[in-house]
């Protein structure tokens, strides 16, 4: 009896997502720099096409994982958004979303910010459905897979006390 994708897994490789785009005057703030919420939306784009990719299915937004701005990202550089799954649980995964921002003139790269996504696969009735176990390749994928149930638990448990 042949294994279908559920059952044999699949790894966190095939789910990488890189999406670079310009920042320019239009997606600045006030204060000249680009405002936190393109950069939030870039992300949440990489992350549900990294969800997708992995699950083969649709993916919503479920829940965003701290997201702190370390450095601001400057009208003119090249915006760097690089996402993969990192955690994967029966319907949902957990995708980790890192921003670069890049001096197109210099070739400077500086890390702006990351933080943790998460997904649920929809059915064609957008109902959760399963997804692949997730096949970690590398001790880094490992300690991100066991450092995810750990926040998942953190997740699970905050949702008992706001409710």
């Amino acid at each position: 009896m042949k294994k279908n994708n559920l059952e044999l897994g699949k790894e966190s490789s095939g789910s990488r997502v890189h999406l670079a785009q310009l920042m320019l005057p239009e997606h600045a703030n006030p204060l000249g720099n680009v405002h936190g919420g393109i950069i939030m939306k870039l992300a949440d784009e990489a992350g549900s096409l990294a969800a997708m990719r992995y699950s083969g299915r649709h993916a919503v937004t479920v829940f965003i994982e701290s997201m702190t701005f370390d450095e601001p990202v400057q009208v003119g550089s090249l915006l760097h958004v690089n996402a993969h799954v990192s955690w994967v649980g029966r319907t949902s995964m957990e995708v980790l979303v890192r921003v670069d921002a890049e001096n197109p003139l210099t070739g400077h790269m500086s890390e702006t910010n990351s933080a943790f996504f998460v997904y649920v696969a929809l059915d064609h009735q957008r109902r959760p459905t399963l997804v692949p176990r997730l096949i970690c390749e590398t001790t880094k994928e490992k300690e991100l897979m066991a450092d995810g149930e750990s926040r998942r638990k953190i997740r699970l448990g905050n949702s008992k006390v706001s409710n």
